[in-house]
């Protein structure tokens, strides 16, 4: 079972819009799919609940209680589980993630404000052994950038100082904000007018393949 981990102490920095499009990827390409959403909103919950019509659905589990016994409820079978952190965590607060997750996935809003309030998250990530081991991988993922801005520039220059890299550079769209309410992802569509939004999409898909 792959694993992958979307979190950062910050709250507001889009994790359960990643969370939810990591989900629903792996089920369009036919992988029995678990979203564990461990977030007091249960935002990821309802999106997977407007989903169950879907073919390709993704089984939501309430992540609220103590991690081992929410792991020890994953049905046998799944293989891919996508955890919804909840925000503010830091990595003792996901231990028990940690020990399963194959990579990890932080968004970060380009602020300064942001960047600097995410400092703090990875330097306990980086005091883990499997990170330290190379066990599981870290990427950041530069979140609601307006391209060729000066404020987006500038955070891009601030994010490749990091140890970590930047897998993928999501520009800001309302779009995101109704398919969250529809329970789909960008993914589940084939215009043209999603095209562009799919490709900053695809280094992200391809690093968590990996």
């Amino acid at each position: 079972m792959k694993t992958v981990l979307v979190a950062s102490s910050k709250g507001g920095v889009g994790k359960t819009t990643i969370a939810t499009h990591l989900a629903a990827d792996a089920a369009l390409a036919g992988e029995s799919t678990v979203l564990v959403d461990a977030d007091p909103q249960q935002s990821s919950t309802r999106w997977a609940e407007r989903r169950s019509g879907l073919e390709a659905a993704v089984l939501p589990v309430d992540g609220s209680a103590r991690h081992k016994k929410v792991l020890a409820s994953i049905p046998d079978g799944v293989t891919r589980l996508v955890v919804d952190a909840p925000a503010g965590a830091m990595a003792d607060d996901l231990d028990a993630y940690l020990e399963i997750a194959d990579a990890i996935v932080v968004p970060v809003l380009p602020s300064a404000l942001d960047i600097d309030a995410t400092v703090g998250f990875l330097n306990t990530l980086a005091k883990h052994p499997r990170v330290r081991r190379g066990q599981t991988r870290v990427g950041l993922v530069a979140n609601r950038l307006r391209p060729h801005t000066n404020a987006s520039q500038q955070a891009l220059a601030l994010l490749a100082q990091w140890p970590y890299p930047v897998i993928a550079q999501l520009r800001d769209s309302q779009a995101y904000v109704m398919l969250v309410g529809l329970g789909k992802s960008l993914f589940d569509y084939h215009s043209a007018q999603v095209r562009d939004h799919q490709d900053d999409w695809a280094p992200l898909l391809k690093w968590v393949r990996k």
